[in-house]
């Protein structure tokens, strides 16, 4: 689907400020003022009428997203009354690791190679993840002119300082040694010819340290973790969704409840150890953006985590990507990575002219590019008004050299290839998307909850990229997070004896939802988005109108 007619003049304007945006090569910086006051007016974590207070539970009284707030504030899935929970269970393991993606592989990996009994547990398939959908790369401080100072001081600036300072320690710290690992696994890192990384700046970063397989990165590191694990023998079920957490007479987290999405029917597990990698809320379409998230991202992790008493940070913010697809609409809201930006490409808008540094952090510039569609009315609109702004991604060859962009993103250059637009000559047409749930379950450096014996890592958990996560630091997260958990459980596991098992807890929420007054018809976690008419969720992009 070549662009119409109607987006034509715009482009041209695109075409005809090149010469000069290739000899001004530089833009100047927000201020930490500037940047504040452009969030407060446009990003839209500040818009109060996204969010509600909690009614109960840990987090009763702080504000989260209303499409979150349903969830937590819903009845659970089975009838903690009629549930049999002590005639014997399914599978008894000593780790459960719920979720498939690269923090449940990973975990599962290590608590393996720490002699633990494993089993994994996922509603779709093995790597059903946001994992395999990260394009851009992973961050790592391994280079003599870098540092892992100068990487937490990255981390806490991109996430506003007020991210747990040990969770970012930790992240920093085994930066060197997860790329070290995942390579001797058999990673296809990007190289140069004398054999060293290839890496490009992310937003918000002060040094280049972003290592990528080209524009598929995730894929490839999900290539490699998943059949590392399946070549150990690790099992996994698929299509069986954990829809709640079980615990013992003493408080302990003893395994989980799956519910089989082919027979229909649950299944109990009963596990010394539990590790929630059951990743984020994408699909729960915050405000109504779309999202880059994959069919499963539906927060059953921080429900079931949240019902059973885990306490909640950072969940009144969630990250929008800024360069989500605008057009061709088949593709709405699809990521396009930040390498793009990081490579050269600019973000123009409907005259062709910068309106923000691209590689500010990426609340500001998805704060910016709103801007320029409602306020300045400098959107470019697609046929059927959906508004968007230009990136120049033919700067990117203009600037690296003819090829750079076919060699660094093949994936991105055939997908829009499809619908015959060529982005080695043409912009794309970008509109913030739902990208990251920047906060989630509380966990220590081990990957611990308030639970004892209840694990999570991954994008399930919070605290380390506090309010806004830089580019990067996510494919990071779930490794050096997964793997600490799946260590440290195999360790408990060794020494845990669960007792008489109980659902207790959900009687406990079931009681609080009444004493505040909570309508009960709903019933969660949602475990898959429903798309029908009816309840379709993207009503609007981002509070521009559609249609």
């Amino acid at each position: 689907m070549a662009y119409p007619e109607s987006m034509r003049p715009s482009i041209a304007e695109v075409e005809r400020t090149r010469p000069e945006r290739l000899r001004r090569r530089e833009f100047s910086r927000l201020t930490l003022e500037d940047k504040e006051a452009l969030l407060r007016r446009f990003h839209p974590d500040y818009r109060p009428e996204g969010f509600r207070s909690l009614r109960v539970g840990a987090n009763r009284g702080q504000n989260v997203p209303h499409e979150l707030a349903d969830l937590l504030e819903a009845r659970s899935l089975l009838d903690p009354d009629t549930f049999e929970l002590n005639a014997g269970a399914d599978h008894d393991v000593d780790v459960l690791v719920i979720g498939a993606g690269g923090a449940g592989s990973s975990a599962a990996l290590t608590a393996h190679e720490d002699g633990a009994r494993v089993l994994i547990t996922t509603k779709l398939r093995w790597g059903d993840a946001n994992t395999m959908m990260a394009q851009g790369g992973i961050q790592a401080a391994d280079r003599p002119e870098d540092s892992l100072a100068r990487h937490y001081l990255d981390v806490m600036g991109g996430g506003g300082f007020v991210n747990t300072p040990g969770l970012v320690r930790a992240l920093v710290t085994d930066a060197p040694f997860v790329v070290e690992w995942l390579e001797n696994m058999g990673v296809l890192f990007d190289k140069h010819q004398d054999g060293t990384m290839m890496e490009v700046h992310g937003g918000g970063t002060s040094i280049r340290r972003m290592h990528s397989s080209g524009d598929y990165t995730g894929m490839e590191f999900m290539r490699v973790v998943r059949d590392e694990a399946r070549n150990r023998g690790i099992p996994c079920l698929e299509f069986n969704a954990a829809v709640e957490l079980v615990l013992d007479d003493s408080g302990q987290c003893a395994g989980a409840v799956l519910y089989d999405l082919d027979t229909k029917e649950f299944s109990l597990v009963r596990a010394r150890c539990t590790i929630l990698a059951s990743g984020g809320m994408g699909r729960l379409h915050c405000q109504g953006f779309p999202t880059t998230n994959h069919y499963g991202a539906t927060a059953d992790g921080v429900v079931i985590g949240y019902r059973a008493g885990v306490p909640m940070l950072f969940m009144d913010t969630v990250q929008y990507h800024p360069t989500g697809v605008a057009y061709p609409e088949q593709l709405l809201g699809q990521l396009v990575t930040e390498k793009v930006r990081g490579l050269g490409a600019h973000l123009t808008h409907c005259k062709g002219e910068r309106f923000i540094y691209e590689l500010e952090t990426r609340d500001a510039v998805s704060a910016a590019i709103i801007r320029e569609c409602s306020e300045r009315q400098n959107g470019i609109a697609t046929p059927t008004g959906v508004l968007g702004v230009w990136l120049d991604t033919p700067m990117i060859d203009m600037l690296r050299g003819e090829g750079t962009t076919r060699r660094a993103l093949p994936a991105m250059v055939r997908q829009f290839a499809r619908y015959e637009i060529d982005i080695t000559q043409e912009p794309i047409l970008m509109y913030p998307t739902q990208h990251y749930q920047n906060g989630g379950l509380v966990i220590n450096e081990l990957g611990e909850t308030a639970i004892p014996n209840l694990f999570a890592a991954g994008e399930v958990s919070g605290g380390v990229h506090g309010r806004n996560r830089l580019m990067g630091n996510s494919l990071l997260d779930i490794f050096v997070f997964g793997r600490r958990a799946g260590r440290r459980a195999a360790e408990r596991a060794r020494e845990v004896r669960p007792g008489r098992l109980t659902l207790d807890h959900v009687r406990t929420y079931h009681r609080q939802l009444d004493k505040a007054g909570v309508s009960n018809h709903r019933a969660a976690p949602m475990i898959l988005p429903d798309y029908t008419p009816a309840s379709h969720r993207i009503r609007r992009l981002g509070g521009v109108a559609v249609g």
